[in-house]
């Protein structure tokens, strides 16, 4: 009987400045790295090329299955799309294994618990190889965003509500206060009656293109925008979030500085 296939999920936060020691070790212990490539040109997978570099590890990338991103997707024609999707992917991974053997790592942007599919495509990978499957915590989104508002996610006594932009309106109709808003293809609040909440915003975070703006959302939600062209000219992509917080949980006031 063959020994199971070893493969480490390495959360490699922003890039090489938030490997963590325990990722560094991670990453110099399997025999290479498989990547997927989005793409004629991928900035992310430029990151993960130069990482592997720094620490001589081979990189095998995989070309990336085409995903369908219509915005007019929703409910079960959404969930069944990434599906598809992902199951490409499997298959995709599957191949490479059969034909490179050897420890293989995987650099997950961020946390691998948090947003991120990784994890689920290896259970389904199982199916196939028999895997021993490890993970190492990344710095995630939430944590550097905290970190460069120099804020506690959480109001006292209250909770926090993790979400995504598709699913932002659900969640303030379900009545939550304090929101942190993931994968957003742009920032759209009209209609959802937050003119006065506060909103801690931040795009690539860690990258060249890092940008923070905070305060009202009348008030700022044009220098959000603003910033998030400025990330997307720097880096060749954005990936950002929030913090939407009600003004009865407290926030940053009319007459404060936004951080």
């Amino acid at each position: 009987m063959s020994a199971a296939r070893r493969v480490v999920a390495i959360g490699m936060g922003m890039g090489p400045q938030h490997l963590t020691p325990e990722a560094v070790r991670a990453l110099r212990s399997v025999d290479l790295v498989l990547a997927f490539e989005k793409g004629s040109h991928d900035p992310l997978l430029e990151v993960r090329r130069a990482v592997c570099a720094d620490h001589d590890v081979r990189l095998v990338v995989v070309p990336d299955a085409e995903r369908d991103r219509r915005e007019s997707l929703d409910g079960p024609a959404y969930a069944d799309a990434v599906a598809d999707w992902h199951e490409r992917r499997v298959a995709a991974w599957a191949h490479a294994l059969a034909e490179h053997p050897g420890d293989v790592g995987l650099l997950v942007w961020g946390d691998p618990g948090l947003y991120d599919s990784t994890l689920r495509l290896l259970d389904a990978l199982g199916g196939r190889f028999e895997l021993a499957v490890e993970v190492v915590p990344g710095v995630s989104s939430l944590q550097l965003l905290a970190a460069r508002h120099r804020l506690v996610l959480h109001d006292v006594t209250q909770p926090l509500h993790v979400t995504t932009a598709r699913r932002l309106p659900e969640a303030l109709a379900q009545g939550q206060r304090n929101v942190v808003v993931l994968l957003n293809r742009r920032v759209d609040l009209a209609g959802l009656g937050v003119e006065d909440w506060t909103m801690w915003w931040a795009a690539n975070l860690g990258a060249g293109g890092e940008q923070a703006v905070a305060g009202r959302v009348r008030d700022v939600l044009a220098e959000v925008h603003t910033a998030r062209e400025r990330a997307e000219a720097a880096d060749g992509w954005v990936m950002d979030l929030y913090l939407l917080r009600a003004p009865d949980l407290g926030g940053v006031g009319a007459d404060e500085d936004a951080r």
